[in-house]
């Protein structure tokens, strides 16, 4: 079973050098606050962040920046008993 991923609108902070942060992203009605960018990553065609919201949820989100669209790969619940998703 293949899952595809959802795409979501986000809103961006752009800084000094130009890059765009996400700073929250919306699903449908609701509205996810990003507290904190845990890491980032390029890849040849995308670029990824992984972000915490409220309750320690942990998502990943994907920009294709040819497309201009922002998906999301994968979320971890904070409710989750088991540890956090790893960086490396």
């Amino acid at each position: 079973m293949s899952m595809d991923p959802l795409t979501v609108r986000v809103e961006c902070y752009a800084g000094y050098k130009g890059e765009e942060t996400p700073r929250r992203f919306i699903m449908g009605d609701k509205s996810i606050e990003i507290e904190e960018v845990i890491d980032r990553w390029l890849a040849p065609e995308y670029r990824y962040f992984k972000v915490r919201g409220g309750q320690n949820d942990i998502y990943i989100l994907r920009h294709d920046e040819l497309a201009q669209r922002w998906e999301l790969t994968l979320f971890q619940s904070g409710k989750y008993g088991g540890s956090p998703l790893s960086s490396t």
